[in-house]
Protein backbone atom coordinates (compact mmCIF):
# COMPACT_ATOMS: atom_id res chain seq x y z
CA UNK A 1 0.00 0.00 0.00
CA UNK A 2 1.16 3.59 -1.15
CA UNK A 3 0.99 6.60 1.18
CA UNK A 4 2.52 9.98 0.77
CA UNK A 5 4.99 11.03 3.69
CA UNK A 6 4.74 14.57 3.02
CA UNK A 7 2.96 14.47 6.61
CA UNK A 8 6.60 13.84 8.18
CA UNK A 9 8.07 17.18 7.20
CA UNK A 10 7.50 20.95 8.33
CA UNK A 11 4.45 22.75 6.99
CA UNK A 12 6.88 25.62 5.71
CA UNK A 13 8.76 22.87 4.03
CA UNK A 14 5.81 21.66 2.28
CA UNK A 15 4.79 25.21 1.55
CA UNK A 16 8.13 25.84 -0.10
CA UNK A 17 8.39 23.03 -2.18
CA UNK A 18 4.40 23.95 -3.11
CA UNK A 19 5.83 27.19 -4.31
CA UNK A 20 8.79 26.32 -6.34
CA UNK A 21 6.75 23.73 -7.58
CA UNK A 22 4.33 26.37 -9.10
CA UNK A 23 7.33 28.27 -10.36
CA UNK A 24 9.00 25.66 -11.87
CA UNK A 25 8.13 25.80 -15.32
CA UNK A 26 9.35 28.73 -17.72
CA UNK A 27 5.87 29.33 -19.24
CA UNK A 28 4.87 30.58 -15.54
CA UNK A 29 7.63 32.70 -14.85
CA UNK A 30 7.18 34.90 -18.49
CA UNK A 31 3.42 34.80 -16.89
CA UNK A 32 4.78 36.55 -13.89
CA UNK A 33 6.45 38.90 -15.75
CA UNK A 34 3.61 39.88 -17.79
CA UNK A 35 1.34 40.35 -14.92
CA UNK A 36 4.36 42.14 -13.12
CA UNK A 37 4.86 44.40 -16.14
CA UNK A 38 1.20 45.41 -16.44
CA UNK A 39 -0.20 44.97 -12.64
CA UNK A 40 -3.21 43.69 -14.37
CA UNK A 41 -3.96 41.69 -16.85
CA UNK A 42 -6.89 40.19 -19.03
CA UNK A 43 -6.18 36.12 -20.35
CA UNK A 44 -6.95 37.12 -23.72
CA UNK A 45 -3.55 39.36 -23.68
CA UNK A 46 -1.26 37.26 -22.36
CA UNK A 47 -2.01 34.42 -24.91
CA UNK A 48 -1.46 37.11 -27.46
CA UNK A 49 2.19 37.69 -25.99
CA UNK A 50 3.37 33.56 -25.29
CA UNK A 51 3.81 31.44 -27.66
CA UNK A 52 0.96 29.58 -26.13
CA UNK A 53 -2.72 28.09 -27.19
CA UNK A 54 -5.19 29.86 -24.73
CA UNK A 55 -6.10 26.55 -22.99
CA UNK A 56 -2.42 26.12 -21.69
CA UNK A 57 -2.18 29.70 -20.64
CA UNK A 58 -4.95 28.78 -19.23
CA UNK A 59 -3.67 25.74 -17.26
CA UNK A 60 -0.86 27.97 -16.68
CA UNK A 61 -2.49 30.45 -14.86
CA UNK A 62 -4.80 27.90 -12.99
CA UNK A 63 -1.96 26.46 -11.50
CA UNK A 64 -0.25 30.09 -9.69
CA UNK A 65 -3.84 30.70 -8.91
CA UNK A 66 -4.22 27.42 -6.81
CA UNK A 67 -0.60 28.16 -6.07
CA UNK A 68 -1.58 31.27 -4.14
CA UNK A 69 0.86 33.45 -6.42
CA UNK A 70 -2.01 35.32 -8.79
CA UNK A 71 -5.31 36.06 -8.12
CA UNK A 72 -8.08 36.30 -10.04
CA UNK A 73 -11.79 37.33 -11.62
CA UNK A 74 -13.99 36.36 -13.98
CA UNK A 75 -16.59 38.76 -15.02
CA UNK A 76 -18.03 36.68 -18.21
CA UNK A 77 -15.71 35.75 -20.66
CA UNK A 78 -13.21 37.95 -19.88
CA UNK A 79 -10.53 37.05 -16.93
CA UNK A 80 -8.88 39.55 -15.43
CA UNK A 81 -5.20 38.17 -12.74
CA UNK A 82 -2.87 40.20 -10.77
CA UNK A 83 -0.05 38.78 -8.72
CA UNK A 84 -0.57 38.64 -5.04
CA UNK A 85 2.86 40.28 -4.06
CA UNK A 86 1.77 39.23 -0.15
CA UNK A 87 2.28 35.81 -1.37
CA UNK A 88 5.88 36.22 -3.18
CA UNK A 89 7.34 38.17 0.25
CA UNK A 90 6.25 35.61 2.61
CA UNK A 91 8.41 33.16 -0.05
CA UNK A 92 10.81 35.92 -1.01
CA UNK A 93 11.43 35.59 3.10
CA UNK A 94 10.94 32.20 3.72
CA UNK A 95 13.93 31.28 0.77
CA UNK A 96 16.11 33.90 2.05
CA UNK A 97 15.80 31.96 5.29
CA UNK A 98 16.35 28.76 4.01
CA UNK A 99 19.06 30.32 1.78
CA UNK A 100 21.16 31.63 4.55
CA UNK A 101 20.46 28.44 7.17
CA UNK A 102 21.97 26.07 4.35
CA UNK A 103 25.14 28.86 3.78
CA UNK A 104 25.78 28.61 7.56
CA UNK A 105 25.99 25.14 7.09
CA UNK A 106 27.56 24.85 4.35
CA UNK A 107 30.70 27.04 5.74
CA UNK A 108 31.09 24.16 8.07
CA UNK A 109 31.00 20.86 5.30
CA UNK A 110 33.99 19.55 4.22
CA UNK A 111 33.66 20.32 0.60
Amino acid sequence: MAFHKKEEFTQKEQDLANFAKAMSHPARIAILKVLAQRNECICGEIVDILPLAQSTVSQHLKELKNAGLISGTVDGPRSCYCINWKAFEKFNNEFTSLFNNLKVKNEKACC
